[in-house]
């Protein structure tokens, strides 16, 4: 009895320390291209249709895009003749997520006592003051928690201006609590360049850390 207490102890530390990491974004990557071995043109504009054009939205998240390819050595052709045309495509959806857990019960006295039925949420019961004879196992009760996720997607392209063939294709998807593209497009952006141009449809997961302010100055933090 007394190591199955401590093991919940130390499961409930392990998730406390955990807890104090800083927070990530996780994205799903996958990327389809041909990049050929040699590309000496690597000058690029925007493809956009009239709706993108007047939609401010749009305009900042082509601005981190930009970012990444210059980062990259490509070259922005601003009123020259691209070599390559780039564009790109998002969204959010949502779903409800109902999530039911074991959650439990000190139902008796003894030294650690917090009150009748007060739940140990993260199982932890102190395992060096427990006497069988002060204090009752343990009971187990179930909690549920409802919340809305929210999934956003970003697709890039880039395509050869002279015959639109496509070079490069990737799609980043990530999954969290947060509703805000516009706080979550940085990371993602960053993910769809992560290893450029990496393994042709092998997806992978790109974990960045996240910051409060990802943008300063007019410039994506690195």
């Amino acid at each position: 009895m007394k190591r199955a207490y401590s093991l919940i102890f130390l499961a409930a530390l392990a998730f406390l320390l955990g807890g104090c990491a800083a927070p990530t974004i996780r994205s799903e990557v996958t990327a389809f291209h041909e990049w050929p071995a040699q590309l000496p043109d690597k000058s690029f504009a925007f493809e956009r249709n009239r709706a993108q054009d007047n939609d401010l939205e749009y305009r900042n998240y082509e601005y981190l895009v930009r970012a990444e390819l210059l980062r990259l050595g490509f070259t922005d052709a601003a009123a020259a003749r691209p070599a390559l045309k780039v564009s790109l495509t998002y969204g959010v959806t949502d779903r409800d997520v109902r999530i039911v857990e074991p959650v439990v019960i000190n139902s008796g006295w003894g030294p650690g006592f917090y009150g009748p039925g007060w739940p140990y949420r993260y199982r932890y019961y102190d395992p060096f003051f427990y006497d069988p004879f002060w204090s009752m196992p343990p009971v187990v009760s179930y909690q549920e928690s409802n919340y809305r996720l929210y999934r956003r997607q970003l697709q890039v392209v880039i395509a050869r201006a002279a015959d639109g063939k496509k070079l490069y294709d990737v799609t980043v998807t990530s999954e969290g609590k947060t509703p805000s593209l516009a706080a979550i497009m940085p990371y993602m952006v960053k993910s769809a360049f992560a290893d450029f141009p990496g393994k042709s449809g092998v997806p992978r997961q790109v974990e960045l850390e996240f910051k409060q302010n990802p943008v300063k100055n007019g410039k994506p933090q690195e």
